[in-house]
């Protein structure tokens, strides 16, 4: 596969499977500091058009939101004012029925500061994240860990 000089996709997101889209949103916010897409907006817009069911929506901290879909993105990132779409760092949540069943192809590490370590494994603790193991090897210090539907990720 070959690549254009000069262009580079405008943004990218990671997608998550997920059981319960929203509380992962919910959590993968809080341990980012990352902020819950708003698409209530354009889920309006659709509704009233008559494009979309509300059957394909729910109540999510007070506004419309896709029943099957939930996103994070990074606070300083570019947006679509009308969706509320991010266009920068982001991870989107979409339901599917089965629960998570191996280990992950893909995972996130997160950086805590220097010296922070302990101090940032305990806040995702708190959050609804679990230790799985403590690594030590000649090329660094991690704490490996799962979020609430059990997808790892490291904390470095």
């Amino acid at each position: 596969m070959t690549s254009t000089p000069g262009h580079a996709p405008l943004h990218f997101k990671i997608v998550i499977d997920a059981t319960a889209p929203h509380a992962q949103a919910d959590f993968w916010a809080a341990a980012l500091h990352y902020t819950v897409e708003d698409n209530s907006a354009l889920i309006e817009k659709l509704l009233g058009l008559g494009a979309v069911p509300p059957e394909l929506t729910v109540d999510s901290h007070g506004r419309r939101a896709w029943r099957d879909l939930a996103a994070v993105r990074h606070p300083d990132d570019p947006y679509q004012e009308e969706s509320g779409t991010g266009l920068g760092r982001r991870l989107l949540f979409q339901r599917v029925p089965e629960a998570k069943t191996g280990k992950n192809r893909v995972h996130l590490d997160v950086h805590a500061a220097e010296g922070r370590r302990a101090e940032e494994v305990a806040r995702l603790e708190a959050l609804g994240a679990s230790v799985l193991r403590q690594v030590k090897e000649p090329g660094g210090e991690w704490v490996v860990m799962a979020d609430p539907e059990g997808n790892e990720f490291c904390v470095h």
